[in-house]
């Protein structure tokens, strides 16, 4: 079957270890798991990390990469994907499981004509969404989720910063926040990432960096040593920053005398769990949201896909149809 995958790690030239082939089908580890028929399946910076050996060292290659993916079982029901693989025995948040593993960490992952999961991974996929939609979700927009209202736990009428406008997950954030009812401001490095921001439904966007016209009560932070000091500085007293990548890298000078002085909250958010992603999906179904596709390319041209992301210039989810 045709697959994308990881034959090679390289820090510094992830593509050089992506190959788009053929691969050995999927055998199901055991009773407890099932073979998906991939439809489509979206790509994250998870992809790229793994290709530089982030999480993925070479003695678990090759590796076919991809956590998203929206298809068919094998009783002919169209079904997402959770790609957050627990242990048999935990129960709760499965992100707080220490064995857990992502799809293509242990397990490989859904660049695939067809994948095996556990059964428990699989959801309904609502009819009112394609199976391209429906893929974006199960990670940047699990994702967002959780960091605006599980970690977050923002409510309507306060305002958030987006560090970042165009990504999966910062296009996610700004969707999903401006619909359920909060005040979104959004940085961009470019006027046309910034016009972006505001057609998703930010209210305001602003150059990275620069003075805002007030402090804000939350500030979703994905960049890292690239925002960091803007972050810190952008909330107003008693605020919160949610954090989940660090594309930028993660050691930037910490502004702990400003954090305890004015009693700022820094929290950490991983994923989603299936009952999170369930109600991502009925939010997105009844307030009639369509993610974000950026671009749609069919799983042979995946290594296209690829070199966009790792060159910056997204607006929103790569998808590949399979």
């Amino acid at each position: 079957m045709l697959a994308a995958y990881a034959a090679s790690i390289n820090s510094e030239d992830p593509l050089a270890g992506l190959v788009v082939g053929e691969v050995p089908e999927p055998t199901a580890p055991d009773d407890g798991w099932t073979t998906v028929e991939v439809r489509a399946a979206s790509l994250n910076h998870h992809d790229i990390w793994s290709l530089r050996g982030v999480g993925l060292p070479p003695d678990r290659l090759p590796m076919i990469l991809g956590c998203d993916a929206a298809g068919v079982d094998q009783e002919g029901n169209e079904v997402v994907v959770h790609a957050v693989i627990s242990d048999p025995d935990w129960t709760g948040d499965e992100t707080l499981d220490p064995r857990r593993s992502l799809l293509s960490e242990r397990h490989q992952g859904t660049l695939a004509q067809r994948l095996t999961v556990p059964r428990r991974n699989l959801l309904p996929k609502p009819p009112q969404l394609s199976f391209e939609q429906a893929a974006c979700l199960p990670t940047a927009w699990l994702t967002a989720y959780r960091m605006l209202f599980t970690r977050g736990r923002l409510s309507p009428g306060q305002t958030v910063l987006v560090q970042g406008s165009s990504g999966g997950v910062a296009t996610a954030l700004i969707v999903l926040g401006a619909r359920a009812g909060l005040r979104v401001w959004a940085t961009g490095r470019t006027e046309a990432k910034r016009e972006l921001a505001l057609s998703l439904g930010a209210d305001a966007a602003f150059e990275p960096g620069a003075r805002l016209p007030e402090r804000v009560d939350a500030v979703m932070e994905t960049i890292g040593a690239a925002t960091w000091s803007h972050s810190v500085r952008a909330l107003k007293q008693g605020g919160v920053i949610v954090i989940s990548g660090a594309t930028t890298g993660d050691a930037p000078p910490a502004d702990l005398t400003r954090i305890f002085f004015l009693q700022l909250s820094v929290i950490g958010s991983t994923m989603g769990t299936r009952d999170e992603l369930a109600r991502l999906m009925r939010f997105v179904v009844e307030r009639g949201i369509e993610p974000v596709v950026a671009a749609t390319l069919p799983l042979a041209d995946a290594r296209e896909g690829f070199a966009t992301m790792l060159s910056g210039d997204t607006h929103g989810k790569i998808v590949f149809r399979v």
